[in-house]
């Protein structure tokens, strides 16, 4: 009996002897899982990152929205159909409005000044852009009358823009968005107005490129943001080479703390360079135009991320890539139409004969050795 006692004790003992190891086992695989996703998590917060792209301008010639009229207005959507994916990938996405959207009510007009519809805002913004110049050289094409509009029209949607203002308090109150925890501010200044006058008492109307302004409105928002971006709209239109004056801006934008420098209004690209931690992209060239010409149909698209680091409280740039985009169109019956935006990595020899050879001959103006651009392959990827 007594043998039978035990026995069955140390069945009992071993049983439990067992059922306490793996407990033991899986406890310890419990709590090493949650010290793995609370140091994951502690990673995870050390920096925060927002993605941008940027591209040139909107510059709408007359065979541009006569080839987007419709029965009742005008649809430019088609034309941005094969960039949208890319657009709207990206957190924030830059395009100057080179043709004010003074609206049809005050007759549509094209070279020498502009006037566009409003649904070319529309498409762009369909498209996923959020990040708007209005300051360059055809802003007072159309006069006062046309700013305003213009105004009117982006106050209603919901984007950023910058350079022209309805009132001496909106061109002061410079806005600080924020996104993904990064707090970012985008000014806009032009050097050329094409010998046109800003109304006398308007100077918000349109900024002027001028270095006391602009040291003041820099220095008014910079400890504010973690971005800070300047579009400017200067150097020497159909140059391929930044002007010394565009060299000067740059470098003084630099020592006032800005981050990045969106250039643009040579029509043509230009290259991407840094001065110390500012980027400069000195000309993005055309996106969407009516100008004829291969090199003015070729525009820059310069992506990257934006990550900050929370210990530090400083920002970095990842991931810098260079790409082209083309803006093609055919004729039928004697017209130019059929206007659509590539990325080159979209292109055929059926779109554009000899694209590689382009490719190459552009992009080395771009990058120009430059090893911290990234720059896309034939088939999209990154190199």
């Amino acid at each position: 009996m007594k043998r039978v006692i035990i026995r069955n004790s140390l069945i009992i003992f071993i049983t439990l002897l067992l059922s306490f190891l793996i407990l033991c086992c899986y406890s310890f695989q419990f709590f090493s899982h949650y010290r793995d996703e609370e140091n994951q998590t502690e990673e995870e917060i050390v920096e925060r990152k927002l993605s941008l792209v940027m591209v040139g301008d909107a510059l709408i010639h007359g065979v541009v929205y006569d080839d987007a009229k419709t029965n009742d207005g005008y649809d430019f959507t088609s034309m941005l159909q094969e960039i949208k994916p890319i657009i709207s990938s990206y957190d924030l996405a830059f395009y100057n409005q080179e043709s004010i959207l003074g609206g049809t009510e005050l007759g549509l007009s094209t070279y020498p000044r502009f006037n566009s519809p409003y649904e070319v805002g529309n498409a762009f913004l369909d498209a996923g852009f959020n990040l708007v110049s209005l300051a360059n050289n055809h802003t007072l094409d159309r006069g006062e009358q046309a700013i305003l509009n213009s105004i009117q029209y982006w106050k209603t949607k919901d984007a950023y823009v910058a350079g022209s203002y309805g009132s001496i308090e909106d061109r002061n109150k410079i806005t600080v968005k924020e996104k993904n925890g990064i707090q970012y501010a985008l000014l806009a200044y032009t050097c050329w107005t094409n010998g046109l006058s800003i109304p006398d008492g308007k100077t918000y109307l349109l900024n002027r490129y001028d270095k006391e302004i602009i040291k003041k409105d820099i220095e008014s928002v910079r400890d504010r943001v973690d971005l800070l971006m300047v579009s400017m709209h200067f150097g020497n239109e159909y140059s391929f080479v930044p002007s010394s004056e565009q060299r000067d801006i740059a470098s003084y934008l630099a020592s006032l703390g800005v981050d990045i420098i969106i250039g643009h209004h040579p029509h043509v690209v230009q290259p991407i360079e840094f001065i110390d931690d500012t980027l400069v992209v000195y000309s993005l060239g055309n996106f969407l135009s009516g100008q004829r010409g291969i090199e003015k149909l070729i525009g820059l698209m310069v992506s990257l991320d934006v990550v900050k680091n929370l210990d530090t409280d400083t920002i970095s740039f990842q991931n810098i890539q260079a790409e082209l985009t083309y803006t093609y169109s055919d004729y039928q019956k004697g017209y130019r139409g059929n206007f659509k935006v590539y990325p080159y990595t979209k292109l055929t020899e059926a779109i554009l004969p000899n694209y590689q050879m382009y490719y190459n001959r552009y992009m080395e103006i771009v990058i120009h050795g430059n090893d911290r651009i990234g720059k896309s392959d034939d088939d999209g990827n990154t190199k």
